[in-house]
């Protein structure tokens, strides 16, 4: 009787896997290298084994970057390419499959390395594209709406799936950059992508529609916030210039920017009285167009800041329905006499060089006469320019001006480029017939900024530099050369941080600025010559000809200021607490970007660790309180004998961009009001002036609402921090010290520190009415469950050792 030799199964891959997993532990990775190489060529079929070893291994852990299986995965990725012999042809068809379709099932880690490997080791683009699609769509069944879009990129199936189910999950997850992968190369899918982020931005889109759509896609109140036409609208025009599609094919992203820029304007001109009407006529043409919705909107708006005969005149204009106008506007329009049926736009022949005495008092002046001043717009007049501008040794101030966007998408292309040297300016008419594609401008913009030996002064020359490059190709195929170029911005930093440090070596009432609602190079100017530069025209429409007059005093005046702060810096640099040569503040201005980040991440850290908190410009002055909470307001160490504030002494009113950090401030006791998405800025100051409240804003709305409250009213936060450590600012800010009665003493719904005591089993009972709680048996596990998430909160935010209440019911 004869035995024949059992098979030799070789190494089982569960020994292997628990050898393995062992050494993950004892994070031996080394050993752990060297055992799953040996282990590998021990077992009967290491494809199959493969996977089983993978199918069980733990998924990512903390503290690790990578997985186990990630581990594994490229050993043997590394082990097999030195074995060819070992590959998937040994096995039969129907094997190979149930391989691939194992294999798929494992492709949902995050890590693009992980899936490229097992794509290439299990050939699985070679799969049928239906059992592609298939797993796909098995992945969407399963809310894994980012895996499913991953592997559709990864096989290239974008074309073959649905792509407004594929597109809507990631936009609503807050994965737009990954939607943007998904139809990359795409010429069709980029559209459908633009066109429906423009549904969205309809007036009668809602995001339940979404919801019903899409019932298992859980959708925060984060997300949905997100969701909001002004933040679409961004989007979509980032994107319309990205992939370079007709803006067409979005009239209601259109017709939102448009509108906005309506009301911006509006604002600017009538409410903040900023903006000339010369230049808001120029402007409100383009904005409005032919959009007969646009022009109902201007002339309601007309009625309510400026009266029905200027309504009027503009609805004769657009020769808008009757049946449209607002109340009113019919009756003053048939009432006009002839001569103010039409609009009249100021002639600018009137306009002297000279302006009148309030001006010149109030503002820097240029101290040249209208001769030293000459339009380059040929090549005869470019050729004096040069003979003058590229001497060596020359200072010369340099500038640009371009049209505001207001809407469109196009780069921004540069209209007239400021050229200041002593006693005279040039000015390149950019604008003018056929003078940009002269041969030699682009040559001379390339020697001017080239040149080490003459001296390039500018403030904040990156934005023009940029537009610079927009208005040329040959510059964005041949980038520029700057050499002998100093940004005074860099120097205005220098300057402000010497006052922040003599600031805070002294008394802190003051950060920076005092008294000056100026800002950037106007603000320079004020505090190097004494008187701010006048910034009216700076939103003209620099692409009209001819220019106005005070649109070229405008334009002269912000190249030839340049040469003046230069040279009163530079003849007593150390009053200003700068070097003696200010060509050494910009040595860092070579540092990469990643470099500026490190520095901005260590500043921050810095500024944290101090509890220094600067207000952005704006004054650290008293609010309409006590002496002893007045200095406390005032970001004052308190003294021994003085307590600091309690949370019900410090009232707020956030900013919408900061719900986040009200709900904070609220938890703590904090009196805090929050603007709604829907609300404008402005509401903030309508409200910090009527209760007496400061605004917690970030971003661009802080200067305009800095404005419109009393001095140290308004505090700047850092939007990229997370809501908690901007609590932890505005608390170290004002010096307010939490005690444990003042945790979550106001009610998070209505803001009320009024509440009622509830009976636990009466809160239970309306919690289920109200279908929070499905399972009596649970009750206790929850509410002890969520007692222990609010005491870690607590413990990670502010207060150890404070244990909160259950829930409590307000009055509200």
């Amino acid at each position: 009787m004869s035995h024949t030799p059992p098979e030799d199964k070789g190494l089982d891959p569960l020994m292997l896997r628990d050898q393995l997993f062992g050494l993950w532990n004892q994070n031996h990775l080394q050993v752990l290298h060297l055992a799953a190489i040996q282990g590998f060529s021990k077992l009967a079929e290491p494809h199959e084994a493969l996977l089983t070893i993978l199918e069980s291994c733990p998924g990512k852990q903390k503290g690790r970057s990578h997985t186990l299986g990630y581990h594994i995965l490229m050993d043997f990725q590394a082990w097999i390419k030195e074995r060819p012999q070992v590959s998937l042809s040994s096995f039969s068809v129907h094997k190979v499959v149930g391989l691939q379709r194992r294999a798929l099932d494992l492709l949902t880690d995050t890590q693009p390395t992980f899936v490229d490997s097992l794509i290439d080791i299990y050939k699985l683009r070679s799969l049928d594209p239906s059992i592609l699609r298939l797993h796909i769509v098995k992945l969407q069944a399963l809310n894994c709406y980012k895996e499913a879009v991953t592997l559709s990129i990864n096989f290239g199936l974008q074309t073959e799936l649905k792509a407004e189910e594929m597109l809507v999950p990631l936009v609503l997850q807050d994965k737009l950059p990954l939607a943007e992968s998904f139809v990359k190369g795409h010429s069709h899918l980029q559209q459908q992508l633009v066109m429906l982020l423009d549904s969205w931005c309809h007036p009668q889109f809602r995001v339940e529609d979404l919801r019903k759509q899409f019932p298992r896609l859980s959708l925060s109140k984060h997300y949905s916030a997100q969701i909001q036409p002004k933040i679409i609208t961004k989007h979509i025009f980032r994107l319309i210039e990205k992939f370079k599609i007709d803006q067409s094919l979005c009239p209601n992203a259109l017709h939102k920017r448009r509108l906005d820029c309506l009301r911006y304007l509006m604002f600017k001109t009538f409410v903040e009285k900023t903006m000339a009407e010369e230049n808001w006529t120029d402007h409100m043409q383009y904005v409005v167009a032919d959009d007969l919705q646009l022009q109902v909107h201007l002339v309601e708006m007309l009625v309510k800041y400026c009266g029905l005969q200027k309504a009027s005149q503009w609805s004769l204009r657009y020769n808008i329905p009757k049946n449209r106008l607002p109340p009113g506007v019919w009756e003053t329009q048939q009432s006009l006499p002839p001569d103010l049926q039409q609009i009249c736009l100021n002639d600018i022949t009137h306009e002297e060089w000279v302006p009148p005495q309030s001006h010149c008092q109030r503002f820097y002046q240029v101290p040249l006469a209208k001769d030293k001043v000459h339009f380059v717009d040929s090549a005869e007049t470019l050729h004096r320019c040069r003979s003058v501008v590229l001497k060596e040794g020359v200072v010369v101030g340099v500038d640009m001006e371009w049209q505001p966007t207001f809407g469109r998408v196009a780069a921004q292309k540069v209209a007239l480029v400021q050229l200041a040297v002593l006693d005279q300016v040039f000015l390149l008419d950019l604008c003018a017939g056929g003078f940009c594609e002269q041969p030699d401008l682009v040559g001379f913009i390339r020697t001017l900024f080239s040149e080490r030996n003459i001296l390039k002064l500018g403030y904040s020359m990156t934005g023009d530099l940029k537009c610079l490059t927009a208005t040329w190709r040959e510059l964005s195929e041949e980038p520029l050369k700057t050499e002998g170029l100093l940004d005074l911005l860099r120097v205005h930093q220098k300057i402000q941080c010497g006052r922040i440090n003599q600031v805070q070596n002294g008394p802190r009432e003051v950060l920076v600025c005092e008294n000056s609602a100026e800002k950037g190079l106007s603000l320079l100017v004020q505090q190097v010559l004494g008187k701010p530069l006048d910034k009216t025209e700076q939103m003209s429409n620099w692409e009209r000809r001819p220019l106005r007059i005070s649109q070229i005093r405008y334009a002269v005046a912000d190249a030839y200021c340049l040469l003046d702060v230069y040279s009163t810096l530079s003849s007593n640099p150390a009053s200003f607490g700068l070097p003696a040569d200010l060509r050494s503040i910009t040595s860092g201005q070579s540092k990469t970007s990643k470099e500026k980040k490190q520095k901005v991440k260590r500043d921050k850290k810095t500024a944290q660790a101090t509890g220094q908190e600067e207000c952005q410009g704006a004054q650290r002055v008293s609010l309409p309180h006590s002496d002893t909470v007045k200095g406390l307001l005032c970001g004052e160490s308190p003294s021994e004998d003085s307590p600091p504030l309690t949370p019900q002494q410090l009232r707020v009113v956030c900013d919408n961009m900061l719900q986040g950090l009200g709900r904070y401030l609220r938890c703590l006791g904090v009196d805090v009001v929050m603007l709604e998405n829907t609300d404008d800025h402005r509401v903030a100051a309508k409200l910090a002036q009527a209760e007496g409240r400061v605004i917690l804003t970030c971003g661009q709305p802080f200067q305009t609402l800095r404005s419109q409250v009393g001095e140290g009213c308004c505090l700047s936060l850092d939007c990229s921090e997370k809501a908690r450590d901007q609590a932890v600012r505005v608390l170290k800010h004002f010096n307010v010290q939490p005690t444990p009665s003042d945790i979550f003493s106001r009610c998070q719904a209505c803001n009320s520190d009024q509440y009622a005591a509830i009976p636990r089993a009466d809160m239970v009972a309306m919690l289920k009415e109200k279908g929070f709680l499905q399972d009596h048996n649970n009750t206790d596990h929850m509410f002890e469950k969520s007692c222990q998430q609010e005491e870690l909160w607590l413990d990670d935010t502010l207060t150890p050792s404070v244990t909160p209440e259950p829930p409590r019911k307000s009055y509200s």
